[in-house]
């Protein structure tokens, strides 16, 4: 009787313990969304001090709208994983609830069953002495058999005892965590209400600042016009200077190929995995041909990709190389092109240059500083060739 009991009950117990184990299998996305909104609300606290650079003058500009816009893809970005939170907090509250009724089930049965063992122990008592059950045997097999039932059944009272004990601190263990994870939830809440009357306020900011900039609009084709021209001396500069290196290429020794072939290598190894030349800021204009969110049916063909930076960023070569070009191009700045065996970077858009042209690079060493035009935007100009051909940035740097 008392084993049959115990059967029971440990696999009831053992089934609890296994679906409180349950919640740990959430612990790793929870983790996760941790990280996520960790690195979301990091970039929105960059977003801002770009953003907020470039409010320091009245004019509206392209640069304040692509930063705004920035912050509002990174706002959004923070509440799709608030909203996965809240899900997954739910999901936990609901599970726990669970677990704790399936302890607290357990913990009324095995009190039931242990004061029916001790009533019963009682009546034994009063009704029949212990010593004369055990001397009313007319066996010593069964004076034995009977004294093993006692000590099972003294056994079976302690291990009630235990097991009510453990069960209860089990109940009060998961009620804790039930608390915590609601505390969690009503914080993930007010963050999330406080994060969607944020974006509403953004939003209203970019409307305003499209209207400013539709009302500038002979302004923006200038400056458009400006952009394309610089863009095309820019375009002509690094042709000029892969003609030459081709034509050298057919000069050098075995031994200076063999170099140029591994380093090229290397760099096609490098796919997704260059680090960032900069390291705050976000891509405000993407490679190839872009619309411009102002001027209707005009478009500008970005033969690299932008990164919005902070005022004073440095500027670091994103691989080993030789720096070929030292150069300034009015539109762009002080600009230098690094050689990576057949492949190219630029970096354009520069306040100053700390390199010399022969000098070789190792990945991260400093190239020279981000300028802030007049509108208070601080933008560094990237482009990646493999001799003649134009290559994505975005799709050779760390995701």
């Amino acid at each position: 009787m008392f084993q049959q009991s115990f059967l029971r009950t440990d696999f009831l117990f053992l089934f609890i313990l296994m679906s409180a184990s349950l919640t740990v299998v959430g612990q790793k996305d929870k983790k996760q969304l941790e990280l996520e909104r960790i690195e979301n609300i990091k970039k929105i606290t960059e977003a801002e001090k770009i953003l907020g650079q470039t409010k320091n003058k009245k004019t509206a500009t392209l640069g304040q709208l692509r930063a705004l816009e920035n912050q509002i893809h990174s706002r959004q970005k923070l509440l799709r994983t608030l909203d996965e939170e809240v899900d997954l907090i739910t999901n936990e509250i609901l599970e726990l609830e669970s677990i704790i009724s399936d302890i607290d089930m357990y913990l009324k049965s095995m009190k039931d069953e242990y004061a029916a063992m001790i009533y019963k122990s009682y009546k034994s008592k009063n009704g029949y002495n212990f010593i004369s059950f055990l001397f009313a045997s007319n066996s010593f097999t069964q004076f034995y058999m009977r004294l093993k039932y006692m000590e099972q059944y003294t056994e079976a009272r302690k291990r009630q005892s235990d097991q009510i004990a453990e069960t209860k601190e089990e109940l009060i263990a998961q009620q804790k965590v039930e608390e915590q994870r609601k505390s969690d939830f009503r914080q993930v809440i007010k963050s999330k209400s406080a994060e969607s009357n944020r974006l509403i306020s953004l939003k209203k900011g970019k409307t305003k600042l499209i209207a400013q900039l539709t009302k500038n609009e002979a302004s923006l084709r200038k400056e458009m016009t400006a952009r394309k021209q610089s863009i095309k001396k820019l375009d002509d500069l690094i042709a000029r200077l892969i003609k030459i290196e081709l034509e050298t290429e057919k000069k050098i020794s075995s031994g200076q190929k063999e170099r140029s072939e591994e380093l090229t290598g290397k760099f096609e190894d490098q796919m997704r995995k260059l680090s960032w030349p900069v390291k705050t800021g976000f891509i405000s204009l993407r490679f190839g041909l872009q619309r411009d969110p102002i001027l209707k049916n005009v478009s500008i063909n970005n033969t690299g990709i932008d990164i919005q930076t902070q005022r004073d960023e440095n500027v670091a070569v994103v691989f080993e190389g030789e720096v070929r070009v030292k150069a300034f191009v009015p539109g762009q700045n002080n600009v230098v092109i690094i050689k990576h065996g057949n492949y190219y970077t630029v970096y354009s858009k520069l306040k100053s240059v700390e390199v010399k042209q022969g000098q070789v690079l190792q990945t991260g060493d400093l190239v020279g500083k981000v300028y802030t035009n007049n509108a208070g935007i601080t933008q560094l100009h990237l482009e990646v060739w493999r001799d003649k051909k134009k290559l994505d940035p975005e799709r050779w740097l760390k995701q």
